[in-house]
């Protein structure tokens, strides 16, 4: 016998969807009713179900959510930048408590997994990741937080650095980052023979992130993806904004994108505003993984978010012209499938033997909910309600009823 059947629901498409669950677990999905009874059943009256998403790109340390509102101040360079946010973080609570805060009202949206970039560096050390460690292990059975030690200030430039980098490795951190090679540490070969040193010495994947404009940053992308072939980490790697892809020519991107699907490296775009971003559709027909994150929330670098991926999938269509149907559920891929993938998340998706983990939202399809970017919506996590961003302390059947209304 089922624990739990979800009944008269829509899929992506709009077509019926019926959901069983036993153990936390699908059992059973599809346009048909389960075979086999359930103790309890739920009839959802057309709710749209989506699987929960992914955050492929968040910096939890650095976020002020869940303290005063601080006003955005402009800076002239990189370094003025950093010097900013050194000083607005030290008068900042402690990271647990503000990436508690965020992490909570991430999973008010859905969110049950992260790719989390900790600054990790010869001035901060470890104290990031230490506060990370511990609010990861508060929100366990909830999130699933993929670590990566991300070197800000650069690694070649800041000495020590590198072996910071390393130590968090023996933390358990998961992935090795890195960041603009060429224009923040003047010599590309010694940051990346550091960084897949470590990466391969540990047996961690990559992810770098890649500021840098056009050709510099074309033949960046040259460079991770001969070392990543000559490891053999073919879907290992990931780089992270790599916004020179949108400013050269589409024959270079189809170039590069042949270059990157050779070998298995991951694109991630936020397809921020004030930046040329990569073209995701070129990139896709050209067998690049794409996938999408929200990066910077509401801190240091800039004042926007809040944390919802159905937000950002929507931002992403907007900025990249997307508005037919298919174009839309790119977007949402991005933010689920893709972004899991990346993650190596096993168990992933709406799909039998699954995690029970999905999104309730009345639209007639995704592609509506991705264009509006509904607000309201009901989170099942393990095939039972939790909660959503209007109610945490989630009276769910009820708050699931006023939805279908």
């Amino acid at each position: 016998m089922n624990d739990r059947e979800f009944i008269n629901a829509i899929d992506a498409d709009g077509m019926p969807l019926h959901i069983a669950i036993t153990n936390g677990r699908i059992s059973h999905i599809g346009p048909q009713r389960a075979s086999t009874p359930a103790r309890e059943t739920i009839d959802l009256e057309g709710l749209l179900v989506l699987p929960g998403f992914v955050d492929g790109h968040i910096h939890l340390d650095k976020s002020f959510v869940g303290d005063r509102w601080r006003p955005h101040q402009p800076v002239a360079s990189l370094r003025e930048r950093l010097a900013v946010e050194k000083r607005e973080l030290a008068s900042a609570p402690p990271i647990v408590e503000r990436a508690d805060a965020l992490m909570r009202q991430a999973a008010s949206f859905g969110t049950l997994a992260m790719r989390c970039h900790v600054d990790v560096d010869a001035t901060t050390g470890l104290t990031n990741l230490h506060a990370m460690l511990e609010a990861r292990d508060k929100w366990k059975d909830l999130l699933d937080i993929e670590l990566v030690a991300f070197p800000q200030a650069g690694v070649v430039s800041c000495p020590g650095t590198a072996e910071v980098m390393e130590a968090a490795m023996r933390e358990g951190v998961q992935v090795v980052g890195g960041i603009d090679p060429t224009t923040l540490d003047g010599d590309a070969d010694a940051q990346l023979d550091i960084v897949f040193g470590i990466a391969e010495r540990h047996g961690v994947k990559v992810d770098i992130h890649l500021h840098e404009p056009g050709d510099i940053c074309i033949a960046q992308l040259e460079r991770i993806a001969a070392r990543t072939q000559a490891l053999g980490m073919q879907g290992l790697v990931a780089v992270s904004h790599a916004y020179g892809l949108g400013d050269v020519s589409d024959g270079v991107v189809d170039r590069t994108a042949e270059v990157l699907a050779g070998a298995g490296i991951s694109i991630m775009t936020n397809a921020p505003g004030e930046h040329a971003f990569p073209p995701v559709l070129r990139l896709r027909n050209g067998g690049v993984r794409v996938f999408t994150g929200n990066d910077n929330i509401q801190d240091a670098w800039w004042p926007y978010g809040n944390g919802d991926m159905l937000q950002r999938a929507m931002l992403v269509s907007y900025r990249s012209g997307f508005n037919t149907d298919d174009e839309l559920r790119v977007a949402l891929e991005m933010a689920t499938e893709a972004s899991a993938g990346v993650m190596g998340k096993q168990d992933y998706g709406l799909k039998v033997g699954n995690e029970a983990s999905f999104v309730l939202f009345k639209a007639p399809n995704a592609a509506a909910a991705v264009a509006a970017a509904i607000h309201e919506r009901v989170i099942v996590r393990h095939g039972a309600f939790w909660g959503g961003p209007a109610q945490l302390q989630l009276k769910a059947v009820q708050f699931a009823t006023e939805l279908r209304r």
